[in-house]
């Protein structure tokens, strides 16, 4: 494996699959790297699983080509590792539920990975394919098949007299879940879909739940802002067996 960083024309550390993901990490923090996004050209499942037990948050993009480049009739897409400068991150006991949330809490039901390819498939309709390519998408839903990877792409969603309602996709890497995008179709929905899946990995033995960037509507749900090397540490602490789910 290699340890040092190789860099694009543009400034960004490119990883490679030969290269072990948490020494990446370590040599970012280590070298006060002032991106929050990396690049990696191979979408070969398990560097993804890698890249994302390592504490990366996997996004991906589309380069258009243009007119002037008829070597390279299609777009092409690039893999954007992302390692937050700043972390949003839930610890179980600070979770904040308002009390006009809470009467509305009993009217759902959360279920758990039950529905992951149409969640996924709704994220991209409301909030496109900026990031979530369809090749980054093919390669979570092929990461779901193999039990042998070190981390699990899972859905929670809450439904209301059946119908769904609101719902999220993220990643699971030993004990602490990652979400990715979320959505929700009635007002409220999303909050009690965040609050009974936070109450759901707690109940679970999840570490934290890890929200990603900071917004302030995570901030009124109890999250708390960390800065790279404190989540490193964390998130390595958790790392391990996946807890069942659901």
């Amino acid at each position: 494996m290699h340890s040092c960083l190789r860099y694009t024309l543009s400034g960004h550390v490119l990883i490679a699959p030969e290269d072990d993901p948490d020494m990446v990490v370590d040599a970012l923090l280590n070298t006060e790297y002032a991106e929050e996004f990396c690049v990696a050209l191979d979408f070969d499942p398990l560097f993804i699983a890698r890249l994302m037990a390592a504490g990366f948050l996997v996004m991906s993009t589309k380069i258009p080509v243009g007119a002037s480049e008829p070597a390279v009739p299609e777009p092409y897409f690039l893999l954007l590792p992302k390692l937050h400068r700043i972390r949003s991150v839930l610890f179980f006991p600070d979770l904040h539920i308002k009390k006009s949330i809470k009467p509305l809490l009993p009217r759902y039901e959360l279920r758990v990975d039950t529905d992951f390819q149409g969640i996924l498939e709704r994220c991209v309709h409301i909030h496109g394919d900026d990031w979530l390519t369809l090749p980054l998408q093919e390669r979570l839903t092929k990461i779901r098949t193999n039990t042998a990877l070190p981390v699990r792409p899972v859905s929670f969603g809450v439904y209301r007299n059946g119908e769904l309602k609101a719902g999220e996709f993220g990643v699971s890497a030993g004990r602490v879940y990652t979400s990715y995008s979320g959505y929700y179709d009635e007002d409220s929905a999303g909050t009690v879909q965040m609050i009974l899946t936070a109450q759901y990995l707690q109940d679970r033995g999840f570490a934290f739940f890890d929200l990603g960037m900071p917004l302030d509507y995570k901030d009124t749900l109890g999250a708390c802002t960390i800065e790279p090397r404190r989540f490193v540490r964390l998130f390595r602490a958790a790392r391990g067996p996946i807890p069942a789910l659901p």
